[in-house]
């Protein structure tokens, strides 16, 4: 998708989140997200059907979805369509978790990216352009990191100039 190479979308708080939004409206969990250069692939758990009480009567699949910029395009539409038209505006799961990971590379500026997620555990490897090349660097956040990003983040909003929707 190369963020910071042309494309329109410029900004991986924003692009993170509304992908992040739509794996919690598909009921993903234990996702693996590879950056390409139109897009991404994401693999990830989707559960179909419910929990019963002790039996579990939902289904569990490996779904692997393709992501291109225009669909990306269109998420972060329907994600500013719909702020503050919710009855509850709180953010899901990976709605505000790719969030506050997005805002953290928009501070590193990488190249690409790839991550994966473990109960809420994230390993994330990005490559960065410098005077010797590329590197690459590994960047692990707890669920204790995320939790302490996402408790930050209303105050860094606030305070960074740059006006967010809620």
């Amino acid at each position: 998708m190369r963020i910071y190479e042309g494309s329109p979308r410029q900004d991986w708080e924003e692009v993170l989140r509304c992908v992040g939004a739509y794996l919690d409206d598909k009921g993903m969990r234990g996702i693996v997200f590879l950056e390409l250069d139109a897009g991404f692939i994401i693999q990830g758990t989707s559960v179909t059907g419910t929990l019963g009480s002790g039996e579990s009567i939902g289904r569990s699949d490996r779904e692997t979805l393709q992501l291109n910029d225009d669909d990306v395009g269109a998420f972060m539409d329907e994600a500013l369509a719909r702020r503050g038209k919710t009855p509850d505006p709180t953010p899901k799961h990976y709605e505000s978790q790719m969030r506050v990971i997005g805002r953290y590379l928009d501070g590193l500026h990488p190249r690409d990216i790839f991550f994966f997620e473990l109960d809420g555990a994230y390993i994330i490897r990005i490559t960065q352009s410098g005077q010797g090349g590329l590197k690459q660097e590994i960047i692990e956040f707890t669920p204790t990191d995320i939790a302490d990003l996402i408790a930050r983040a209303p105050a860094l909003r606030r305070t960074d100039g740059k006006a967010k929707p809620a």
